[in-house]
Parts: C-alpha cells; structure tokens; sequence
C-alpha cells in the first residue's frame, strides 16, 4: 500500500505515492479533513457542527455527508485514516505524513540541512492551508489564524537557521535574513544579521540607510537596540551570531497540547473512557471531576495552567469522567460508584505501579475511595476543594429543595448566557471571575456535557460519602483548601485532614472553588504539590 501524503502547507492536497488523490469540491469538507488532520485529536461531532456548520437545519447530517466523502478519498487499500463512532470522529495518523507536522518534529530533532532547510522556507512562503478561509465560521476561522501565525513562526525560524548555517553564502543570507525581518520585524538578531550581510557583499550605503530605518523601527517600538558587533560600524565584515537558537517556536502550551497522547479504554459496562497522558518524570493522576474535557482544558482561564506547570515535573495522566469531555456521554450509570472504578479502569490501562494521585471537588472522594483499596499503588495523595459527604447526606428538608432548585435551574441555564444561572458559578464557584471568563465558562459547559448529564452529576454528587474510609488512608496525604471557597466551606476540608492518619492541611488566601490560574494562590497549590511529591 503507498504511503499517503497530505500537503497543508499552500493548497490543501493529498497523494497515495505519485496519484494525487481528488478531493471534494465542498470548501468545508476540506477544511473539516484539513482540521481533523492537524489536530490529530479525538473530536465530539457536537464540536465539529459548531465548528463548521452554525446554522443549518440539521448539521449532523451535513457532517456524516461531509465525512462519507472523505471516507471515501483516505480510507482505501484497507487503512482506516478517518474513524468515526456515534459521539466522536478521530484522524488515525497510520502511515500518513503531513508536512506541517514534519516539520515541527524535523526541527524539534535538530534540523540543520541546508538543502532541507531551503525546501521548507520555500513551502513555507505558501500560506497555510491557502483557500480555505470560512469567514462565517468563527471558531473555525480563530483556529486557522492560529495556525497560520505558527506557521509564520516556523518560517522564521527556517530563515534564522539559514542565516546561521556556515555553508550560507552572505547573499543567500540577505534574502534569508530579509524575510526573518518581514516575519519578525523588531527581532533584534534578524537586524544585526541583514547589516552584516549587507556589508559582506559590498552594499555599505544599503546597510547605513537600513540601520537607520531599523534603529528608528525598534526605538517606536521600546526594543533596544543590541550591541555593534555585529553592526556596519565593526572593522570586519563578519556575520552577526545571535545566541542559542530555539528548537521551536511552539508557545510551552502548545508544544505540551502537541505531545499529549490521547487513548481510550473501556469500563466493565462497555463505558469508554478518554484518558490522556502528557510530560515527563514521577507519574501523577488527576482524578476525574466534573467539567473536563482533555483537549479544551489547555485553553481554560481556569485550570489549564496548573496543569501546565504540572505537566513540566511530571508525567501528568488525565481523564475525562463518564458522560464528560472525550469520553461517552450517552451512558446508563453516573454515580460515585462507578466514579471509582473508572479511575481504576484508567490506571490499569495506562500501565501505572506506583503513582501520586490528586483529588479536586468531588474528585478528592474518588481518590480517598481508590487510596483505600490500593494504598500499594499510591505514593503521594493531594486533595484540594474536596469534601468527604454529598449535599444529600444528613441534610434537612430545606436543603434538599435548595439544591433541587439549582438542579432545575442548571437544566434549563445549562451552557447559555442565563443571568441567574451565572449568578450560581460568580457566587460560589468563581466569586473573583471577570465577565469574560464567565463568559468562556458558559461556552465550555456547552462543549463538556449535555444539561441532561450536568443535572445527574449533581445529583450523583449528593449521594457521595467516604466518611468511614478516612481513617483507613494510610498513604502520604495533603489537604489544600481555599480559605474564602463558598461552595465547599473550609471546614469540610479540616474534617478531612483531622480524620486522615498524619494528613497535613493547607489552606490558600483564595475564595476561588475553582482555582483561577491567574490567582497568586495557583501559584502557591504547584509549590505545594511540587514539595509534597518531591520528598
């Protein structure tokens, strides 16, 4: 079978050895193959109606005629490149070979060939995914300008590797070194480079008028200017060296969304469970709690950067819960039970001996309950805004019909801009959120579980108690708590530290039930958790 070749870089095009494969004429079935194979990640189809069909009467249909073409153009000798079941549609990379992903891990591994690094600055003069703009598809459109700007980077860091490389002449350095200034126009390196090159070939009077102009460009724009060795003013002609060059111009977030893998497995009942791995080092489990979703998280005000920092240290494993994020959503049982034994199903997959584990909301219970029946398997155990006993447990009548009144609510405001139903999060989940990261958080519900599901979460968190299982936690334990968290009040968690064997408690000058990455608390929880883990 011929390998397939998938071309992103100019106009989107597709070979199986030297047949170029015809694809469908329709601009968005294109740009739907050209999303899937980029992001080479599971997708919810409710994600890709939004993404690329807004408004007509009936989307779902429109995606399952889109993906039957493209079936039909990548899925042939056997290979099953697009998959798709009733929830999610998945890119299978297989034996393809895409060039914008080439590239990235051809200069991740150290790129330095010149006829190579000449090859992608001419592919990469083509713009990324050239004529398959969507204007009227927002999302869409934001990820695609995205793209393009890292594309962007790239290129300019093809042409700083061309400037850099010793077998470069000084005229191919001043076409290089032009175009790394037209990508990156106040880089001071790219200036010195283009005047020493300038002055190498003999265009003394074109490096002076250029120095001036570049001066000027970088004083507007408050860059210092860098020293004169390598400027027209040095005694001999030789080319500006900048310092260590970057392996890749990925933002730390993107390279970490880059490298996290992805997996499913299944539950006893046939559940499938999206579980994610990303980072290196002491392996640390995250419980699942409600609202996840592995591939949007990275994007989250929330809690996407502590999991960025966490995922530096340590082998950070993921999951989305049952009826959540990438797992399936259409599922017969939701409850504290099975919460448990998802997580066992999760680190059993992944292959996990020993590990830390960390608890958060109602994830901080399955963790106790999981420690218990396997202290053997669990190093370190962090619990942060947990409780040990459901809103239903002990409660009186007028409880009960305060939180059935939120379950109402929530049914009816789920994932839309309802006033009263933002009132709940900006009052006991968020309390120090701004109006824009409401706003991303009523789209993200949208995108993590239907109102039907978020109804039964919350009623199956009112059924959560492991009381009796406190005492029995023999593993290293670390309560986190913030102080001002009026959705969990700080006395849950002391509860829980008292009752642990040994447990020590910290509390965190936040009143965030959901930590805000911003919060100078978020800082505070990873130098916890980092010393905690590492003794």
């Amino acid at each position: 079978m011929s390998e397939l070749q998938i071309q992103l870089l100019g106009e989107l095009a597709l070979w199986r050895g030297d047949r170029r494969l015809s694809l469908p004429p329709s601009k968005k079935t294109r740009a739907l193959l050209a999303y899937l194979v980029l992001t080479n990640r599971p997708h919810r189809r409710e994600r890709l109606c939004e993404m690329f069909w807004e408004l007509p009467d009936d989307p779902r249909g429109a995606l399952r005629w889109s993906l039957s073409k493209l079936r039909a153009v990548v899925n042939i000798d056997d290979s099953e490149n697009l998959a798709a079941d009733r929830e999610r549609v998945v890119w299978n990379m297989g034996d393809a070979q895409v060039d914008r992903l080439q590239l990235n891990h051809r200069l991740e591994a150290g790129l330095d060939a010149p006829n190579e690094l000449k090859h992608w600055a001419l592919a990469l003069r083509e713009p990324l995914l050239d004529g398959l703009d969507l204007p009227d598809q927002s999302l869409y459109q934001q990820w695609l300008s995205a793209e393009r700007l890292e594309a962007e980077h790239l290129a300019a860091l093809v042409a700083r590797r061309l400037c850099m490389h010793p077998e470069t002449t000084p005229r191919e350095v001043v076409e290089h070194a032009s175009r790394w200034l037209n990508l990156e126009p106040i880089e001071p390196d790219a200036c010195m480079v283009l005047l020493s090159a300038l002055r190498a070939v003999g265009h003394d009077s074109e490096a002076r008028k250029q120095e001036r102009q570049l001066r000027q460009r970088l004083h507007e724009a408050g860059v210092s200017w860098p020293s004169l060795s390598g400027s027209v003013a040095a005694p001999e002609p030789e080319l500006a060296a900048p310092a260590a060059l970057p392996s890749t111009s990925l933002s730390p977030e993107r390279q970490l969304l880059a490298r996290q893998k992805i997996t499913f497995c299944s539950a006893a009942d046939g559940t499938r469970i999206a579980y994610a791995r990303v980072g290196e080092g002491p392996a640390l489990v995250k419980a699942a709690n409600w609202l996840n979703h592995l591939e949007l998280d990275w994007d989250a005000p929330i809690w996407s950067p502590l999991f960025q920092q966490l995922a530096r240290d340590f082998e950070l494993i993921r999951y989305d819960e049952r009826g959540n994020g990438l797992s399936d959503w259409e599922v017969e049982t939701i409850s504290p039970a099975v919460f448990t034994t998802d997580l066992e199903t999760v680190v059993d997959a992944a292959g996990l001996e020993r590990f830390a584990l960390m608890g958060i909301s109602q994830g901080a219970s399955v963790s106790i309950d999981y420690a218990v029946h396997h202290p053997d398997r669990v190093t370190h155990l962090i619990l942060f805004g947990g409780y040990a006993a459901g809103w239903r447990v002990d409660a009186d009548e007028a409880q009960i019909k305060e939180r059935e009144a939120i379950m109402t609510l929530t049914a009816t405001g789920w994932g839309r801009d309802n006033p009263a139903y933002r009132q709940i999060f900006s009052s006991t989940f968020m309390p120090s959120a701004t109006p824009e990261e409401l706003q991303w958080f009523n789209d993200f519900q949208r995108q993590t579980t239907t109102p039907e599901n978020a109804v039964r979460f919350l009623s199956a968190f009112g059924d959560i108690d492991v009381r009796d299982k406190l005492a029995e936690v023999s593993v290293p334990t670390l309560v986190i708590h913030s102080r001002g968290d009026k959705r969990i009040p700080l006395h849950s968690a002391r509860e829980i530290a008292s009752a642990i064997p040994g447990a020590e408690f910290l509390s965190l000058d936040s009143d965030s039930h959901l930590l805000l990455g911003r919060e100078p608390a978020s800082r505070v929880f990873i130098d916890a958790v980092r010393e905690f883990i590492g003794r």
